[in-house]
Parts: structure tokens; sequence; C-alpha cells
């Protein structure tokens, strides 16, 4: 199975360690946007966004760790146009307060899950290995 993580910058490190730890479990990634820094051009934007968009439509999953930029959320919305498995991971339960939320959030084929990270990678795993 193939995953792509979403996120913001300032969880780049958890995206790090959740992406070694499915690749651990035989999941591939299809892009790790960590590696790069941030955009200074337009020309470097470009190229980063069509690496993160073939990377989506390459997964069979998407995590999306929340608190989350925009790209996350419109790689979000690719994945499920594309009727890919979504894993929404929040640590809060802000995803379930109506003024936090998006309606995107709590549409069919979005799974969600608030907790600790330690708690959600089990679950994935289980998720996408007995699921599917």
């Amino acid at each position: 199975m193939k995953f792509y993580i979403a996120s913001s910058f300032k969880n780049s490190e958890m995206v790090k360690v959740m992406a070694a730890q499915l690749k651990m479990e035989g999941f591939s990634h299809t892009y790790d946007w960590t590696i790069n820094d941030r955009a200074d051009s337009m020309e470097l934007l470009a190229s980063i966004g069509e690496s993160e968009l073939s990377a989506v439509r390459k997964s069979d999953f998407l995590v999306i760790l929340l608190p989350g930029g925009k790209g996350s959320h419109i790689e979000m919305g690719i994945a499920l146009g594309l009727g890919k498995r979504v894993y929404l991971y929040s640590l809060n339960n802000d995803i379930y307060e109506f003024d936090k939320t998006s309606t995107f959030y709590h549409v069919a084929g979005v799974t969600k899950f608030v907790g600790d990270i330690d708690s959600f990678m089990p679950f994935l795993v289980q998720q996408e290995t007995t699921s599917f």
C-alpha cells in the first residue's frame, strides 16, 4: 500500500516519524515533502506542487495530520475527488466543534481519529492491513 502524509511545516518532525513507522510496516511513501525548504521562487513552488499532486495521485491512502495548512486541505480535496481513503488525525476535539471544523472532515471516505499520535499509528496500520 502506498501512502502520502499531508500537514503543515510545523508538524514536519511528526510527519517524518510517522512515515518511518509506516515504511517499517511495509508501506511505501509516495513523496516526502519534508525534504524541502520553504519555496523561495514561483518555479520551485510549482515544482513542489507537481510532486505533491503526483504523490497524492499515486497513493492508496492519505493521512492528514492536523493542524494542517492550506496545501494539506487541497491535497485532501484531491484525494477525496480521486476516491482515496483519507485518515484525519487530530490531537484534540476541534474537528467536532462546529465553529472549528470543516464540512469535508465529515464526508464519506474520511476516517477521523482524535487522541495521541502513538495510539493513532496502530489504528492506521490495522485499518490498512485488515480492511482492504
